[in-house]
């Protein structure tokens, strides 16, 4: 029972901690880049206090709902989107032993659950009660549905390369060599996330400065503060998954021991490359969002699980 508890308390530090630092990181690796002075002043020594800038800021904002929403569902839909993550943050290993629930089949439940955000966009579209929104929803649904399958299908590649759906499995299997021979599968897995994620940039259904902001052009408030959680709890899901499946997960120079601070820097690195790729890539055009899915990433996705079932049956 006690071990029971660790985990989950663990599991929910884990989630109201990560996404903020993700969320403190892409304000001053943004302010970096593009030489932005605003974000390092708050607080003073480096703009630390940003952050909690931040979040007085949204929750001091009025949390509005159109009159002509349907309520419920316009209330319920922040929640719909940010809760899969923390489900599926419960299933991604640190390190042997270091996970918040242990399951056979950890990677089929991680996609499974990440899909289900989906439907948070869905509901903020159809419950804000405008038709701009409800478009974005509907955007939002089409390019999650284009980039799911290249998405699935790489990973897919590493779970027959372990010969396992979990996550722990494929840690342990985890090779050097797989870094070349997973490669393609890597980017795949690493685009189409970002494309779930609705990131730059693959951000066409939200557009965050246009005039509207998607499905969620009529969120205030703390309502509007959980999308933007949402969206960075994803980064970290995306991080951890992207780790154990491509990076070694806990794998690194000295013991075992401190497997799990070589984890925590890999999913820091890669958290960092999406916060690099949104500042240096323009906005894709829909048709070239819906063109790189089905004509590029799951052409080579299907290509990279044909070679590596080859491998396993010849290797």
């Amino acid at each position: 029972m006690l071990e029971f508890v660790v985990r989950v308390v663990g599991v929910l530090v884990a989630f109201l901690v990560a996404p903020l630092l993700v969320g403190q990181a892409e304000h001053k690796v943004m302010a970096h880049m593009q030489s932005r002075l605003g974000p390092m002043y708050a607080g003073g020594f480096h703009g630390w206090a940003q952050l909690v800038a931040d979040g007085v800021k949204f929750v001091q904002k009025e949390s509005v709902v159109p009159a002509a929403a349907d309520k419920r569902v316009f209330e319920w839909a922040p929640i719909v989107a940010i809760l899969p993550y923390l489900a599926a943050l419960a299933a991604i290993p640190l390190a042997p032993g270091i996970v918040g629930a242990e399951l056979d089949s950890g990677l089929f439940f991680v996609l499974a659950v990440m899909s289900i955000g989906v439907l948070g966009s869905l509901m903020a579209g159809w419950g804000s009660g405008n038709k701009y929104s409800l478009l974005g929803g509907l955007r939002v649904a089409a390019q999650l549905m284009s980039y799911e399958l290249p998405f699935v299908l790489s990973a897919a590649s590493v779970a027959v390369a372990a010969g396992s759906l979990s996550l722990t499995a494929i840690g342990h299997a985890w090779n050097p060599w797989w870094l070349l021979w997973q490669l393609p599968g890597l980017v795949v897995f690493f685009i189409a996330g970002l494309a779930e994620l609705q990131r730059p940039p693959f951000d066409m259904p939200v557009a965050d400065s246009e005039v509207i902001f998607g499905p969620y052009t009529e969120y205030t408030g703390l309502r509007f503060a959980m999308f933007l959680l949402a969206e960075y709890a994803g980064i970290v899901v995306l991080a951890g998954l992207t780790t154990v499946l491509f990076l070694g997960g806990w794998s690194g120079p000295g013991p075992e021991s401190i497997g799990w601070i070589w984890a925590i820097l890999k999913i820091a690195l890669v958290s960092v490359v999406v916060i690099w790729v949104r500042v240096s890539f323009p906005r894709m055009r829909a048709d070239q969002l819906q063109k790189l899915a089905w004509q590029g990433l799951v052409p080579v996705a299907l290509l990279q699980l044909a070679l590596t079932g080859i491998g396993v049956v010849l290797f």
